[in-house]
């Protein structure tokens, strides 16, 4: 009853948020609402920016605040309520499949009609206010009647602009408790960030070339220049947009697809874009975006934190089809879901490189363990292979983690009749999480019907058929196989027949604990929500002190420049940020001393260690080889394999290439088979 009255009170206030921002470009908003709220909030120790951080950012953190309350209060009562058999939902069925938006669904598509329409809304009527009095405006100023209504029209275009950048880091905020409560996940939510990202450049860029336009046919080229003390500061806004094209230009597919590395670097430009945007725009105008803001710089905080400690590498799988898992010691209340991912650096390779990997281990049946999979197909992967595969002895491996990052645990997989599991290439590896799951709910004895799952992947060698054996988990005890109803269909492309050369067998390294190396822990405790909510709501109110106490001094002694005053809020709120988060996770880390002193007195390897080569050869291995059927020198039929499905809820997922990912969307919106329900896995490696 609890949660049901925050959910219903936390979608009353989203949607008078949303309101909101309809409202906002209206006469009715700017001449009376706007007056009388500002009357009513008007405060020595706030300032001018007090009414809009309480009509902007105070409710988008109270409902990050509440959303972890509610997150919490799910975690601790088991929130285990979708194991039921539920119709096919038609929203969730992809409409556009190919294109520059990719794989879209009716919902997304609805939804992002919903804010194209706002956007057109709010440009209308702003255009709509400001053109009403033109002609007296343009002769007070000197102007002709067309050079005002360009002057006007960019204002607009920056107006506009900031509606995008107010949801433009909602998506990637990873740990995020808004995503969680629509139930998203980050990674999953990297395409809303582009959408919105492309349109906000497109935007901003017009904004700059309107005034440039204008100032040029008035021969006001001299604002360019202009750093103004009290008014906006021309020149931050131009360093600003020229960081943001920079970002623009770089995230291009056809450069990011190609050159990584240069667009992950100049990606981190965000920085001066939104620090310049401050200074261009004034703090508090700022405050409108600042919510989505203030919630990603505490998670990107945290994720800091959390990578300057180094984790326990305790074993490596070396596969002969250059691929390795990589078996990393974890505390037993590290809980992730199937298709989790963590991001993982390596110094040795490169110290400021980041890479996501799909979790392949399964937290109920290894508790104490977290594994990822890593093939060799960049050159960051390849060096990474040839480390440790490499017959030079090695005491130890230096790896740091953020993460796991991934979608809710209820993973809708029990509601089908059948899973139907489509890869190509490494893209199998969220299916080895996916079917370890079933594999353990199967297993231990529930009373819940296991779906049939059937694994259909494609290869290009037959080499890389050894990523099978991945699928059986590297644990203490026997878990048979045979118990969960399972079909694999593994096609060979490029070999007309099985080459006895391949078949090699796993190589198994043990790595000794490092003094300095700790196990994956979760970043804030078993509480993790709770804290998280508890973080940003005291950082907040430290923030609002601070600028409490810098507006009273303001008032009596000094006068700042607007920029002054806005690079002092932004220290602040870095301040608040950092000290509230420092504090949550050192208590967090004390209270992981006892397991970290046990993994650092860990001189022999683990139990499931010890089953790792002799496992080949046991009873689950033998029951995966009698699942499984290779095919050589074909493709998989999937027209075929979908439209002959006659279960009464088929649920299928797509991992892999593109063009893979595709297909099968293709084939399940062209409306042949009403009983399919898409879903797509992009974000693999």
């Amino acid at each position: 009853m609890v949660r049901s009255a925050i959910k219903l009170f936390l979608l009353l206030l989203f949607l008078g948020y949303m309101m909101l921002w309809f409202m906002m470009p209206t006469k009715l908003c700017f001449d009376h609402w706007l007056p009388k709220i500002r009357a009513k909030t008007k405060s020595t120790y706030f300032g001018q920016q007090g009414s809009t951080m309480l009509i902007y950012t105070f409710p988008i953190l109270f409902i990050a605040t509440l959303g972890c309350i509610y997150l919490h209060l799910g975690k601790k009562h088991g929130d285990h309520n979708v194991e039921g058999r539920v119709p096919t939902s038609k929203l969730k069925q992809p409409v556009m499949v190919k294109g520059p938006l990719g794989i879209v669904s009716w919902m997304e598509l609805s939804f992002l009609t919903m804010f194209l329409v706002l956007l057109a809304w709010s440009t209308t009527s702003y255009l709509n206010g400001m053109f009403t009095h033109i002609d007296q405006m343009a002769s007070r100023s000197g102007l002709l009647v067309w050079e005002a209504k360009l002057e006007m029209s960019g204002l607009t275009l920056g107006l506009v602009g900031n509606i995008c950048l107010t949801f433009l880091f909602f998506p990637v905020t990873r740990g995020s408790s808004v995503l969680r409560l629509i139930g998203l996940s980050s990674e999953a939510s990297i395409k809303y960030h582009i959408w919105v990202g492309h349109i906000a450049m497109t935007i901003f860029t017009a904004h700059g070339l309107c005034y440039l336009v204008f100032w040029a046919k008035t021969e006001q080229l001299s604002q360019v220049l202009k750093w103004g003390k009290i008014e906006v500061s021309n020149m931050a806004g131009e360093i600003g947009l020229v960081c943001g094209l920079g970002m623009w230009a770089t995230s291009l597919p056809q450069i990011r697809r190609k050159m990584f590395e240069l667009f992950y670097y100049t990606h981190h430009l965000y920085i001066l874009f939104i620090v310049f945007f401050v200074f261009h725009v004034g703090f508090s105008y700022a405050c409108i975006m600042l919510p989505g803001f203030y919630l990603f710089l505490i998670d990107r905080y945290l994720r800091f934190l959390q990578s300057q400690q180094r984790v326990s590498l305790v074993a490596a799988r070396i596969l002969p089809c250059q691929t390795v898992e990589l078996n990393f010691c974890k505390s037993p209340e590290v809980n992730h879901s199937p298709r989790s991912i963590i991001f993982v650096n390596v110094p040795a390779i490169s110290k400021l490189q980041w890479h996501p990997f799909t979790i392949t281990s399964n937290s109920n049946m290894d508790t104490d363990k977290l594994s990822m999979v890593v093939k060799s197909e960049g050159r960051w992967s390849s060096d990474l292979y040839q480390k440790l595969s490499s017959p030079l002895p090695m005491d130890g491996f230096q790896v740091s983690i953020e993460g796991p990052y991934g979608p809710p645990a209820s993973t809708h997989l029990l509601r089908h009749d059948i899973l139907v599991l489509l890869s190509g290439g490494s893209g199998i590896t969220p299916f080895i999480s996916i079917i370890r799951e079933l594999l353990y709910k199967a297993s231990s004895g529930s009373s819940t019907r296991i779906p049939h799952i059937l694994l259909t992947c494609a290869f290009k060698k037959s080499i890389d058929l050894a990523m099978l054996e991945l699928i059986l988990p590297v644990s203490g005890t026997t878990v048979d196989i045979s118990c969960l109803q399972l079909q694999i269909e593994a096609y060979v492309t490029r070999e007309k027949g099985a080459d006895e050369d391949n078949h090699k067998p796993l190589q198994t390294v043990w790595f000794k604990p490092n003094a300095i190396d700790a196990p994956v822990f979760a970043i804030l405790g078993p509480n993790s929500w709770l804290c998280l909510g508890l973080i940003i709501s005291s950082s907040f109110v430290m923030f609002l002190l601070l600028i409490a106490i810098l507006s009273r001094y303001h008032n009596s002694n000094m006068v700042y420049a607007s920029s002054a005053t806005a690079g002092f809020y932004m220290l602040f709120m870095c301040l608040a940020i950092a000290m509230t988060a420092n504090a949550t996770f050192l208590w967090n880390k004390k209270q992981n001393r006892k397991r970290l002193r046990q993994i650092r007195n860990m001189d022999t390897p683990p139990a499931w260690f010890n089953n790792c080569d002799r496992e080949l050869e046991s009873l689950p291995y033998q029951s995966l080889l009698q699942a499984t059927n290779v095919h050589y020198g074909e493709r998989p039929d999937l027209k075929k394999i979908l439209f002959e499905r006659k279960e009464s809820s088929v649920g299928v997922i797509a991992s892999g290439p593109r063009e893979m990912r595709q297909e099968v969307a293709a084939i399940c919106s062209s409306g042949l088979a009403d009983n399919l329900q898409f879903e797509s896995i992009s974000f693999t490696w």
